[in-house]
């Protein structure tokens, strides 16, 4: 196991080009699994390179175990890595490319299957050992690729893409394979990905990647919940978080935010730290899980009635679509809930959870909290027409 941190590390590839990685700076403890995470074109498979060595950095440094790497050859690097395509050698046998490495290494005979017959146990990939790639398929071809990189016993791992080729079904039981993995051996481990499900299921911290910037840095739970930006806040979670765009106003000395579905209309209460958002263009986010049914007893939450125009029932719960201030909103509600089309829902919000982003820059814009002023009337303000 090793520490592994990036200090302000750059990537450009030639004079005038812009840089594809931008002073990037992070740092996972000994045994930790970190999430790159990203849309295609982020930078986060050129950053893997770069820990490997395949890659050359333009400037900051790579270090290991508080040792610079930087300049180090890959072979030199003690990281192993598992690619996308799987890169096995065709003409042998899953014994002998899992034992490929450590010939190179001219570990003993008696060394080598010792290392093949354990790490063929761990993967529970014994009986094809006399198999040769051609005959395995995706999901075992994976298993033989992450078998030659774990008989290595390297002090890092890294995943570029790994589950990408795989179907929906294998995908998900080769993603609790390699956590399972990981909670046996503990080795430090970086996983690029673009599925935001595999970063927040797999990480132990998570790096959100666009343009070659650290986006946000921090546990999935952060990550989720307190978003840093529009983005983080939009390529994370699923289905999506839902963005509404509006303008702040001030009633009895609190700011208000205002939901129109069309047929209400809903005064929520902010409780913000910052100053000046009055008369303020803002995008309000809210999860889906977050917009909640109304019960039979109040709760003191806003509500507004809402027309319900597409139900989608997943099994685990039933997606509402819905609009609010011109906006398509998606509430994530009971699997039993069957609302059908044209219907008309009492939806409620908490305040205390909804996120607000600066509609120009996207960023975050101070913290929401719990607010204590009751809202109008019987907490629902309806009006006819607009």
């Amino acid at each position: 196991m090793a520490t592994l941190e990036l200090r302000n590390v750059i990537k450009t590839y030639g004079s005038g080009l812009p840089d594809t990685l931008k002073d990037i700076q992070l740092k996972i403890d000994s045994g930790e699994f970190l999430i790159l995470v990203g849309p295609s074109g982020c930078g986060k498979s050129t950053l893997m390179n770069c820990i490997a060595g395949l890659e050359n950095i333009t400037g900051g440094a790579i270090l290991v175990d508080n040792a610079d790497i930087s300049g180090m050859s890959p072979k030199d690097r003690d990281i192993a890595m598992v690619f996308q395509s799987y890169a096995l050698y065709p003409t042998m046998t899953v014994r002998e490319n899992i034992a490929f490495g450590l010939k190179i290494r001219k570990m003993s005979a008696a060394a080598i299957e010792e290392e093949v017959a354990r790490v063929s146990k761990l993967l529970q990939i014994e009986h094809l050992l006399n198999r040769k790639p051609g005959q395995l398929s995706g999901g075992q071809q994976q298993r033989v690729a992450m078998g030659r990189a774990l008989a290595r016993r390297p002090k890092i791992y890294l995943f570029d893409e790994p589950l990408s080729n795989l179907d929906a079904k294998l995908r998900v039981e080769m993603r609790t394979e390699i956590k399972l993995m990981h909670q046996r051996l503990k080795t430090t481990t970086v996983y690029v990905t673009h599925d935001q499900i595999e970063a927040m299921t797999l990480g132990d911290k998570v790096a959100v990647m666009k343009d070659g910037i650290i986006q946000q840095f921090g546990t999935p739970k952060e990550i989720y919940n307190d978003p840093a930006n529009l983005f983080v806040a939009s390529f994370i979670g699923s289905p999506p978080m839902n963005f509404i765009p509006l303008r702040l106003q001030r009633k009895d000395g609190r700011l208000v935010a205002l939901l129109d579905s069309g047929q209400a209309r809903c005064e929520l209460p902010l409780a913000m730290s910052d100053a000046g958002l009055e008369d303020r263009e803002v995008i309000l986010g809210m999860r889906p899980e977050q917009i909640v049914l109304a019960g039979p007893e109040a709760n003191g939450l806003p509500m507004i009635r809402a027309e319900v125009h597409v139900t989608e029932p997943t099994g685990p719960d039933t997606l509402v679509f819905v609009t609010l201030n011109g906006t398509k909103v998606c509430a994530r509600l009971a699997p039993d809930v069957a609302p059908q089309v044209g219907e008309t829902l009492n939806l409620q919000f908490d305040p205390a959870k909804v996120l607000l982003f600066d509609a120009a820059t996207g960023e975050r814009l101070g913290a929401v909290g719990r607010a204590q002023a009751a809202v109008t009337g019987d907490n629902v303000a309806q009006f006819k027409g607009r």
